[in-house]
């Protein structure tokens, strides 16, 4: 376990990866599937870099959503009632079951840290797609992370946009740490190709506007609809001069921030 005040990242793929947090470790969008064809044209190109029975304790799942192959798969949902609980949208958690909870963006709740203090995860807003269609794509949920003694963290779910990442960073900031989905996903058959997570360039946007010291990108390879790339995303970051605050890893990878 890492310093109370780091967060440690490993990387298993996708969208998934462990987080060591605030003396907590926590889980992103499970996705454990080998390669292969899922439901909604989505095509896994890269099976994970841990199996499930390597990820060890899990405090709490950060289920964006349940609804898309690409944030839950088949193994994904096995994997759930291994973890403690399972933060996600209320439509999703009346969906799982168990030990799923469901909470509107905006809601909190507290979990108890191993040294007897509280964290606080808030529920915040994601857009998966352009405007006006959040009727289409599902609710999605990113999450804000807070405790007095640690940096908040902002965990952003399937987000396409950099207005919804200003309204958190209003209403939630300051931001110091962030994991973003990235990736640019498109799916050319949808929305006429607009983008349904953050772009490199949106990326950097968003960067700019949270000012957190450490952005951990995930959710930008092993799938087809990825239109954009990891080193696209450095070349971004460098281009802005924002590359001192680019934290990446690759699947199978731990960094700390």
């Amino acid at each position: 376990m890492t310093d109370d005040r780091t967060l440690s990242v490993l990387l298993v793929g996708g969208p998934t990866a462990v987080l060591e947090f605030a003396g907590l470790r926590f889980l992103t969008d499970p996705s454990f599937d080998p390669p292969g064809e899922h439901p909604r044209g989505l095509v896994k190109l890269r099976g994970p870099a841990l199996e499930p029975d390597d990820i060890g304790p899990i405090d709490t799942v950060l289920l964006s959503h349940d609804h898309h192959a690409d944030n839950l798969d088949a193994s994904g949902r096995d994997f759930l009632p291994r973890a403690a609980r399972v933060l996600t949208t209320v439509e999703g958690a009346e969906r799982l079951g168990g030990n799923a909870i469901g909470l509107e963006p905006w809601q909190s709740i507290t979990l108890d840290r191993p040294d007897g203090t509280e964290l606080a995860v808030t529920t915040v807003p994601a857009q998966h797609g352009p405007d006006g269609t959040d009727h289409l794509t599902g609710p999605v949920i990113g999450f804000v992370l807070k405790a007095d003694d640690v940096p908040t963290l902002y965990v952003s779910g399937d987000n396409a946009s950099v207005d919804v990442v200003r309204t958190i960073a209003d209403r939630a900031g300051p931001i110091e740490l962030a994991v973003l989905f990235v990736g640019g996903a498109s799916i050319p058959a949808r929305f006429e190709g607009a983008f349904l997570t953050l772009s490199n360039d949106r990326a950097v946007e968003a960067a700019r506007v949270l000012g957190a010291r450490a952005i951990v990108p995930v959710h930008f390879d092993g799938w087809a609809h990825f239109s954009e790339s990891g080193e696209g995303l450095r070349a971004a970051f460098d281009a802005a001069g924002l590359r001192d605050r680019l934290v990446m890893a690759e699947p199978g990878e731990t960094v700390t921030a």
